[in-house]
Order: C-alpha cells, then sequence, then structure tokens
C-alpha cells in the first residue's frame, strides 16, 4: 500500500531544492521508492540500511536532514537518534510503523524534529521535510542587530541560537527547545495556547496532540533546573504557559 502511494506519487514535480536528506531505512524498494520521489522534488538524497551505514555516509558528508526509520536491524532507530545531537547536527525525522502517541513522544524527548507514522503518504512526507527543513532555515537567518533577550540574569542570543545561565556559561538545548523557550522569551509573559506552541516548534503541519508539548516543557524546565531556572516557565492550568518573569533587550 505504501509504496503503490509512493509510485502513484512521483511525477508531481514540485519546488527545486538543494538541501540534502539521508534516508536510513532497511527496506531497499522502499528505501529507493522514497529517495526517487524526494529526488524528484529535487533534493539530493543519499541512502543507508542501518545505523553503521548512516554514520558513515555522515563522515562523508553532512546533510541537512535525517529520515530515519525506526525499526532497524542490529540497532535500532532510537539508538541512531541518541547519536545524532548537537549544535551541528542535522534535522532528524522518525519513520515508523508504530504510530502511537507514546511512540511519538518517545522520539520527540530523545530530540526527534517530527515523526511520521507508516504506511505514509508520500504528500504527507514531503510536506514534513519541508516544515523541517524550513524551520531549520529559519533559525540560521541573520537576526535583527539586537537580538540578545535578557529575562531573570539569562540571556537568550537568537542571532547566534545560544542560551546563557545567569553566570554566563552555555546552556546545551535541542533545536526545538530553544524554539520553545525562544517563543515564551518573546511573549513577554503573555500565555501562550499548546497549539501556539505546537506551530513555535514543529510549523503547522507538525504534531497536534497536546501531551508532546507537556513532553518538550518538561524537559526544558528539567535542563534549565540543573542551572537554577527551574522557576522561569510558569503553567497556566486549562491554558497553557508563560515566562514568569520579565524580559529585556539588549
Amino acid at each position: 500500500m505504501a509504496r503503490l502511494a509512493i509510485n502513484e506519487a512521483i511525477g508531481d514535480a514540485g519546488r527545486v531544492a538543494d538541501e540534502s536528506i539521508l534516508l536510513v531505512d532497511d527496506d531497499a524498494a522502499l528505501r529507493q521508492l522514497i529517495s526517487d520521489f524526494l529526488r524528484e522534488h529535487g533534493f539530493i538524497v543519499r541512502e543507508a540500511d542501518g545505523g553503521a551505514a548512516m554514520r558513515k555516509a555522515l563522515d562523508e558528508a553532512s546533510v541537512d536532514l535525517v529520515i530515519l526509520d525506526v525499526m532497524l536491524p542490529v540497532e535500532d532507530g532510537l539508538s541512531c537518534l541518541r547519536s545524532l545531537q548537537g549544535p551541528a547536527a542535522p534535522a532528524v525525522i522518525m519513520l515508523s510503523a508504530l504510530a502511537s502517541d507514546i511512540d511519538r513522544i518517545i522520539g520527540l524527548e530523545i530530540g526527534a524534529d517530527d515523526y511520521v507514522a507508516k504506511p505514509c503518504n508520500p504528500r504527507e512526507l514531503l510536506a514534513r521535510v519541508r516544515s523541517v527543513l524550513r524551520r531549520r532555515g529559519d533559525r540560521d537567518l541573520p537576526a535583527p542587530a539586537a537580538a540578545v533577550l535578557k529575562f531573570a540574569g539569562w540571556q537568550l542570543d537568537e542571532r547566534a541560537w545560544v542560551v546563557r545561565d545567569p553566570s554566563g556559561h552555555r546552556t546545551e538545548l535541542s533545536s526545538g527547545e530553544i524554539r520553545l523557550l525562544a517563543a515564551l522569551v518573546n511573549a513577554r509573559g503573555a500565555v501562550l495556547t499548546r497549539d501556539q506552541l505546537i506551530d513555535a516548534i514543529h510549523g503547522v503541519e507538525g504534531l497536534s496532540f497536546d501531551r508532546a508539548i507537556d513532553i518538550h516543557v518538561s524537559r526544558l524546565r528539567r535542563k534549565l533546573t540543573e542551572r537554577g531556572g527551574g522557576d522561569l516557565i510558569r503553567t497556566v492550568r486549562g491554558a497553557g504557559y508563560s515566562l514568569a518573569v520579565s524580559v529585556q533587550r539588549g
């Protein structure tokens, strides 16, 4: 069914892109079909059949996005995902037949940018790819000159996309966590609903269940608490979340 849908969709070429994608899946036939579909839409696509091949491919050349199957032999996709961390790491879309909310939440908790369930509509996968790459591209765009936001001694540099604690030390956050914190900081105390925060992290084509945002907030709070910022984010029961301190632009 999934292969047939991909075959039917090939030929509807979209915008020309120059972003590079690494597709990691042990199903060679399905991998080829997805790769062909993405190439038809202008993407540069490389393939790998497992974790070892993925690391070899990334050692040879960097990519903008990894589409990573969860059910891989030898080393599962979640284990592979754990190795794709850090400021220079590519964006990651998990691809899996495990479609429950808890499976998606685990992927997001580890650090995935998005999660697509198999069998997937190829047009949906294409939309998710474009959305994730657009968010990654927006992160790299130049920011205005006055790009440092200060709150309770903390600093968020929107140009460098760096968060520093009151002692000046860099706080290691994922791109999703920084986007979440940036949305709250820029709201300057206004309450943001879960839907608004979903849009801030995942874009309009992103995941649309409330529990995912609660997991993101919990993970962000934990990292902030480790640096003394446990009271920065306020939960507004039945409404959403807000920043609990004032903000100044430096």
